[in-house]
């Protein structure tokens, strides 16, 4: 089977649906032998497809592991110029500002269409919504008569990017589309796709590689040989809720004076504001707070490994694989309870889940785990044993596979 991944972003760069669709790639490849081409960008995140400045890979073509990967320059100063005209077209509620609204978001890739529909793939599967590559995709695999899948990345919570009509429009002209929840196949009918091209996968993790048994030593390695580690790991991007977990910690420090933070992850422009508010801070909270930007993905086990709680109050998840990686280095997290967080994390059983923007809330419950070590280790046991029993990439990519044959041959 050919198959065209057409995505965002695909590793180096950071993210769910990048780092998801890489191991989803290679086990296609690997496990099946099938033919797999990636069409993407040549950015490290989203921030870069419409902003000034931010360091790009190269264009071009390479393979990494069977996967035959094609990155194409994205023109960012073009979705720049739409940054005025979309916001205010949203705030005067002009008819027309969802497509402004889509040209800024990007990425806008010249010769994409053409690509697509020049390629010899038997499917086109893309990810994610609200971005422009979506319908460059659609628009393509239909002209050219190649069945296309949409995966995934709905995120209904967030109004400026997923209220518009025309993601509804392109769900229901897709041959199939992939859930990664209930919470998301439901979103799915609600829209118009009909129940039985909606194909619900869960997606994984490969738990061995965050087995990293030395946590005191992962502390000192990170410059962390105090009291107890809070954590986050992931893009510190707007929307990831790291603004509230810094209010929270002053909640914390309260009452735990010898806590300690980590903030490890991707450097996106929101850092600034991260480090801004940091500033502000006494000396005290000052000196108890790393932060580790731009890890390499082998980092991540030590990282894990350092921390005593991962928490992650991402506001927009359709899915959630950091909490697969804490769990996976038995480590107990926490939420929030909006998204399609609840169907990944089943509160007071092997995670805590808070209400959205409660940084009281968020606090009381890192404390509640810091001042209680055993239950605190009966919910990272509970997550790890739901990553071994439901969570591996080799069952993921079989079926990812499932759903593809069942597109192209017509089910």
């Amino acid at each position: 089977m050919k198959v065209l991944h057409v995505l965002q972003g695909y590793p180096p760069a950071m993210g769910g649906t990048e780092q998801a669709f890489g191991h989803i790639s290679e086990e296609l490849a690997g496990q099946f032998g099938d033919e797999v081409t990636v069409f993407t960008t040549n950015c490290y995140g989203g921030d870069a497809f419409n902003s000034l400045g931010l360091l790009h890979m190269p264009a071009g073509e390479t393979k990494v592991r069977d996967v035959r990967v094609v990155r194409f320059p994205v023109k960012s100063w073009l979705s720049w110029l739409f940054k005025v005209p979309q916001y205010l077209a949203y705030h005067l509620k002009l008819p027309f500002n969802q497509y402004l609204r889509t040209l800024y978001q990007g990425p806008i890739v010249a010769g994409l269409g053409r690509a697509i529909r020049q390629s010899d793939a038997d499917l086109v599967v893309a990810s994610s919504f609200p971005l422009l590559h979506m319908y460059t995709a659609l628009k393509a695999a239909k002209r050219s008569r190649k069945p296309i899948i949409f995966v995934g990345g709905l995120h209904p919570e967030d109004v400026w990017s997923f209220d518009r009509s025309m993601i509804a429009k392109a769900l229901t002209a897709a041959d199939g589309c992939i859930a990664y929840t209930e919470y998301e196949a439901e979103q799915l009918e609600n829209v118009g796709v009909e129940r039985g091209r909606i194909w619900t996968i869960g997606l994984g993790v490969d738990a061995e590689t965050f087995m990293y048994a030395d946590q005191q030593g992962a502390k000192v390695k990170l410059g962390l040989d105090g009291g107890p580690v809070v954590g986050f790991v992931g893009q510190v991007s707007a929307h990831k809720g790291v603004d509230l977990l810094l209010a929270a910690m002053e909640d914390v420090w309260a009452v735990v004076p010898d806590a300690q933070l980590l903030i490890a992850g991707a450097r996106r422009p929101f850092a600034e504001k991260v480090e801004a508010i940091i500033s502000d801070w006494p000396e005290a909270f000052k000196k108890r707070t790393v932060l580790h930007f731009d890890f390499k993905e082998d980092e991540k086990a030590v990282l894990y490994a350092a921390l005593d709680i991962f928490v992650y109050p991402s506001s927009f998840e359709s899915f959630g694989i950091a909490f697969l990686e804490a769990w996976s280095a038995h480590k107990p997290v926490i939420g929030l309870r909006c998204g399609a967080i609840p169907w990944v994390v089943d509160d007071q059983i092997n995670g805590l889940l808070v209400k959205p923007k409660d940084a009281g809330a968020f606090g009381k419950a890192i404390l509640s785990l810091l001042e209680d070590p055993q239950r605190a280790d009966m919910l990272a046991e509970k997550g790890y044993q739901k990553v071994l029993s439901q969570y591996n990439w080799s069952e993921t990519g079989k079926r990812f596979r499932e759903a593809y044959v069942s597109v192209l041959k017509g089910e």
